[in-house]
């Protein structure tokens, strides 16, 4: 991965038409990607049939972020990738709508220590979206999956063993 300025991912991602389209703004991204801001404000193209946030937009404001910021600190010597991700919806969103997510030395200790023994590592990693009173509008898990790239089987080897 390519060691970017959180800053000029954070415009990147602004842009991406995903979000751009979506209504959804990161507001914030640390320098060390420890830390990152999403926004979305209700608007006419991201609201649904009764006039509330639509909730596919509500799941993509919390979609990439998780898996980005595990990445950036893993390094290039794994593999990171979404696995599964649930939502629940609390209560109908109304105006703007935040989530943050905070990456920790304790999440990151565990997939590492998962990961060491060449296995696959897997995390939950939960994220609520709140109104800007801090009412909850709906719960995100994400599951994210790392593997230290050394410990896939070569395909060559594999299919050496099998000839």
């Amino acid at each position: 991965m390519a060691r970017m300025k959180a800053s000029r991912l954070r415009r990147g991602m602004n842009l991406w038409p995903p979000f751009l389209f979506a209504g959804i703004r990161v507001v914030a991204l640390s320098d060390d990607y420890r830390y990152a801001k999403v926004r979305m404000r209700l608007r006419w193209y991201n609201r649904n049939y009764v006039g509330t946030h639509f909730g596919g937009s509500l799941f993509a404001m919390t979609d990439p972020f998780w898996m980005l910021l595990v990445l950036r600190h893993l390094g290039r010597d794994h593999m990171v990738w979404d696995r599964a991700a649930e939502i629940d919806f609390v209560k109908p969103g109304r105006g703007t709508v935040y989530a943050e997510f905070k990456l920790t030395d304790e999440h990151l200790d565990e997939l590492r220590a998962q990961a060491a023994g060449g296995g696959k590592a897997l995390a939950w990693f939960p994220v609520d979206v709140v109104a800007e009173d801090g009412t909850v509008v709906a719960r995100v898990r994400k599951q994210v999956y790392a593997r230290r790239k050394d410990a896939r089987p070569d395909k060559r080897a594999s299919e050496a063993l099998k000839a």
